[in-house]
């Protein structure tokens, strides 16, 4: 889970030269502060998270309800409230403006946001599917996704099939982007590579503790967050590490694993976590 996060709008893609004069691409996001609304805590509520607000709005536009949480907190009412789960929420306390500099160049971090929406989407584009034969005697197919069924058993179609569809508008999560550029006074942060979503698309960057399964595997540099995973090696690792497999972030073996990650290494490491 992440140590800090904050919310950006996307502002779109542009380019940038590095030291060695190389190309970058990078997504401008703008970032405006956020004021911290409500903390939320194990104790109370049963899980770490800060709620925030972004923007400015009317308060003869809220509602009795938005109004008298604003106001209990006493903080200006913003156009959105967005949730950020934490693993730590002891360093904000309402009322906390977080900005830009929050997240320093080349940190790596997760953006998630809404994709863009294709709406109804055949099974090639959906899937991927790669279509039948554009010849000997293929009658008008050539796009058509195939069998999809058996006959009289179990004469209905399995649930979960690949069929044409709804396409995007659905919350897509980037993993391991770099920070390229992060300016409070401008109120923006660059981003190497693409991040989800439309311009104009709300986006949440966050910086997770999980990122020690992933440097753990590839064997990049064993401090990560001020934690040195070599010495820390633990039920917290071991947690993040079960967890990766799992999610399908860390698979054993084949060419679809971790890029330099074999399945020995991999158990390699899960048996290190629970020795340890």
């Amino acid at each position: 889970m992440a140590t800090k996060a904050i919310v950006g709008e996307k502002v779109g893609m542009t380019q940038v030269w590095d030291e060695d004069n190389r190309v970058v691409p990078v997504t401008v996001l703008r970032v405006t502060p956020c004021r911290v609304v409500q903390v939320k805590t194990p104790e109370t509520d049963g899980y770490s998270a800060i709620q925030v607000t972004l923007g400015v709005k009317d308060a003869n536009k809220l509602t009795q309800p938005e109004a008298g949480h604003f106001a209990k907190a006493g903080v200006d009412a913003g156009r959105k409230l967005v949730e950020l789960r934490l693993d730590d929420v002891s360093e904000y306390t309402v009322g906390q403006e977080i900005s830009a500099d929050i997240l320093g160049q080349g940190e790596k971090v997760d953006v998630t946001a809404v994709s863009r929406g294709k709406g109804f989407a055949g099974a090639m584009k959906r899937h991927g599917f790669g279509g039948a034969p554009a010849s000997h005697g293929a009658h008008r197919v050539h796009r058509k996704p195939g069998s999809v069924g058996q006959c009289a058993t179990p004469s209905r179609v399995f649930k979960g099939k690949k069929l044409p569809g709804r396409m995007g508008n659905d919350k897509v999560t980037t993993l391991n982007l770099e920070i390229v550029k992060s300016d409070s006074e401008a109120e923006i942060l660059l981003v190497k590579g693409s991040v989800p979503g439309a311009r104009g698309e709300e986006v949440t960057n966050s910086f997770l503790v999980s990122r020690l399964c992933r440097l753990v595997q590839r064997g990049s540099t064993p401090v990560v967050g001020g934690v040195d995973v070599d010495a820390h090696l633990g039920d917290e690792v071991h947690e993040h590490l079960h967890a990766s497999v799992r999610r399908g972030d860390v698979q054993r073996g084949g060419p679809a694993g971790v890029p330099g990650v074999d399945a020995h290494e991999v158990d390699l490491v899960l048996l290190d976590a629970r020795q340890k």
